[in-house]
């Protein structure tokens, strides 16, 4: 065993009890040596930190809903809807509270405990954040987690969110600072970080993960990782996002990832990330069954639920209720 991997997995061994959100830092050399170990070693040390933290047989279900589709000035390329594009995602206006209520009563009814709102703005003015305030005390009246994704945030928009009772704030990092530049150009990685330390100063939990299969190395992929592994603290929510390949995207003829390298990346935000909910967000509708069982395995323990994740497909939630009992498992109580 190399000196660099012995050393990461000596200094962030699982302990017993709690253990505080952070405990970086992590080199990339250290997380690329947990994706280069043995794949039964990898599961191994990534269930030894999962079962002290969590149920191994629990799962989180949370809902997506869009409710600001397209038309955005960003140039992300894996992204439908970028108004550059011609995907076929027409732009739409922000839905009123009561289509949201709908939505989110009938995502309760469906089992989802963190119902999350995405629109489709670079950063939104501080009339849209009023508006979007109003959505969170909609949906956090019928007694869901809260979560919103709306783009970069300038100085105040987190603390009014916060005030209308908003849990958590999504914003991705994406990839590795040295691959970003090939993904988008409109936006820098410390834009992201800017933003990320606002929600954290506002008192609003993190979400935020990235996006694998646009194209990068091992060792980008570990880049990734650490950079999230090194917030300070860690994000309470981790998204990892295998790439849905959309017609008309820079990135619609990108190669598939080897699906085993996607479950090593959730092995490996597990381990780096131990108090996180590690989520299996898009592409999953072409993972199949066993990926999704292995990445469970890995240290997944939630899911976004629903038939669509903003513009593209996910599993039925009736497959996925099937799995979980196949599998043996159940949905998590709500927090």
């Amino acid at each position: 065993m190399s000196s660099v991997l012995e050393q990461a997995l000596t200094f962030h061994a699982p302990r017993p009890g709690p253990t505080p959100a952070a405990q970086g830092p992590w080199s990339v050399d250290a997380v690329e040596a947990l994706f280069n170990l043995p794949f039964p070693e990898l599961m191994h040390q990534a269930q030894t930190v999962h079962r002290a933290h969590f149920d191994p047989t629990r799962v989180e279900f949370a809902t997506l809903l869009s409710v600001k589709t397209g038309g955005c000035p960003e140039d992300c390329n894996y992204c439908p809807q970028a108004a550059r594009f011609d995907t076929g995602v027409e732009a739409s206006k922000l839905m009123e509270p009561a289509e949201v209520r709908i939505a989110a009563q009938r995502a309760k009814d469906a089992g989802a405990t963190r119902f999350c709102m995405g629109a489709a703005w670079r950063s939104p003015k501080d009339r849209d954040i009023e508006k979007v305030a109003e959505l969170v005390r909609t949906v956090k009246a019928l007694g869901l987690e809260t979560c919103a994704t709306l783009g970069m945030l300038e100085d105040g928009q987190a603390q009014t969110l916060q005030g209308a009772g908003l849990d958590y704030y999504n914003h991705n990092l994406d990839s590795a600072p040295d691959f970003y530049g090939n993904v988008i150009t409109t936006r820098q990685y410390q834009d992201r970080l800017d933003t990320l330390a606002r929600v954290r100063s506002a008192g609003v939990k993190v979400c935020c993960g990235g996006i694998v299969g646009m194209g990068e190395t091992r060792r980008q992929r570990a880049g990734l990782v650490a950079e999230l592994a090194n917030l300070t603290p860690h994000p309470e929510s981790v998204p990892i996002n295998n790439l849905v390949k959309v017609e008309g995207t820079p990135l619609a003829d990108q190669a598939d990832l080897d699906p085993f390298e996607f479950v090593r990346t959730i092995a490996v935000a597990r381990i780096t990330m131990p108090t996180a909910r590690v989520r299996l967000s898009a592409g999953r509708q072409q993972m199949g069954d066993g990926v999704q069982a292995l990445c469970f395995l890995a240290g997944a323990n939630s899911i976004f639920y629903g038939d669509k994740l903003l513009t593209t497909g996910n599993p039925d939630t009736e497959a996925d209720v099937r799995l979980l009992e196949r599998l043996g498992m159940r949905r998590a109580a709500p927090a």
